[in-house]
């Protein structure tokens, strides 16, 4: 990407997440390299898909933040909510991302030097994007296509007016809104509309070669209505499923807390683990009989008789004040979006280079 171009936007950018405070101080100056990575691309695919990710990504945060600010609570105990995001936060959604433009980058260079050198062959790839081109570039779009419906679907999702269900029971029982692994129909249909943003701006944007392009060295296949179509059609389903691989992996791997007071989802802050406890790691059906238990004995004796030796206390009770709603402490938050990325990502070069007939060992070759 021109630096004419790309400094002025990339402090636009910048200035804006610390203006609006969507950034931590860290977060910020990992948001810095980021963007200069996507920078580096001799392309405006890559930058342009990270600015349209961070705008629509903080645009559907800010929607109804008052009534999702009551749906949860923050682990210190005030009210949950998307706050502002940390550097852990910005990598877990872009750094594959980065790592597959900057490598895409230096092949794109690569080509180039080739070709203005005229004692070195003809470079073999091109400089614009055949049908059949590089996978790199289906990674980097699959990459932001799936961390855009899973942000589009749990922060439009959760206004849903049904009650979630847990994608990984097999009754598929309902969960409070916030719970890791509960799904709803709006929340699935926001991440297709997530990812078909994504798709469509990368289609926008993307230099596809052309019957102009077709004569000329570094030139390649040219693109028709079909195949527009086709690579369209597969990157929006396939971007929308990693909602749905989110919400799996997250309901198996990442512990979601319950706050049996309010009967909250509680949120750890920056993604991180919502602690538990020593003594009160049970889950909530567990912690469902032993209430249950509490308020049949409290019927059966009198609490407030001195002379009973098994009354209850007069206050409090003896319920935990969080129990474990479903998953594992395996993962946290951002490790599940990490995880995530890097499989959609990883899977769509993976069907490309079959789809294509590309051999796989020809992913970096200059």
């Amino acid at each position: 990407m021109k630096p004419l171009i790309a400094v002025p936007a990339t402090c636009a950018l910048i200035y804006r997440a610390w203006s609006k405070k969507s950034l931590t101080p860290a977060g910020l100056v990992a948001a810095t390299l980021t963007a200069i990575a996507h920078a580096y691309h001799p392309w405006n695919l890559p930058f342009v898909l990270l600015c349209v990710f961070f705008l629509a990504g903080t645009r559907v945060t800010h929607i109804k933040q008052n009534v999702k600010t009551k749906l949860t609570v923050s682990s210190k105990g005030t009210p949950g909510g998307e706050g502002p995001r940390n550097h852990v936060q910005v990598l877990a959604n872009s750094l594959v991302a980065s790592i597959l433009a900057v490598l895409h980058a230096n092949q794109l260079y690569a080509r180039r030097a080739r070709l203005a050198d005229p004692q070195q062959p003809t470079p073999e790839g091109t400089l614009c994007y055949s049908w059949g081109g590089d996978l790199l570039i289906v990674g980097i779009i699959a990459n932001y296509a799936a961390v855009a419906a899973d942000t589009f679907s749990s922060e439009l999702g959760i206004l849903s007016k049904g009650q979630p269900r847990l994608i990984t029971s097999l009754t598929l029982r309902k969960v409070p809104p916030g719970t890791n692994g509960g799904v709803t129909i709006v929340g699935l249909a926001a991440g297709l509309l997530g990812s078909m943003i994504m798709v469509t701006v990368a289609v926008l944007f993307l230099p596809m070669c052309d019957e102009n392009t077709t004569g000329q060295p570094a030139g390649g296949v040219p693109w028709l209505m079909t195949e527009r179509r086709t690579f369209m059609g597969a990157l929006v389903i396939w971007g929308a499923l990693g909602s749905v691989l989110d919400s799996v992996l997250g309901g198996l791997f990442q512990r979601t807390v319950k706050d049996m007071r309010s009967g909250k989802v509680v949120e750890g802050d920056g993604g991180q683990r919502a602690l538990v406890p020593e003594g009160q790691r049970e889950d909530a059906a567990s912690a469902g009989k032993a209430s249950a238990a509490g308020k049949k004995g409290s019927v059966d004796g009198d609490r407030y008789n001195p002379r009973d030796k098994h009354r209850r206390p007069s206050f409090g009770d003896s319920r935990p004040s969080r129990v474990v709603e479903c998953g594992r402490d395996l993962l946290d938050n951002n490790d599940v979006n990490f995880l995530m990325a890097v499989m959609m990502s990883v899977g769509a070069m993976a069907g490309a280079s079959w789809y294509w007939g590309i051999p796989v060992e020809n992913l970096l070759k200059p």
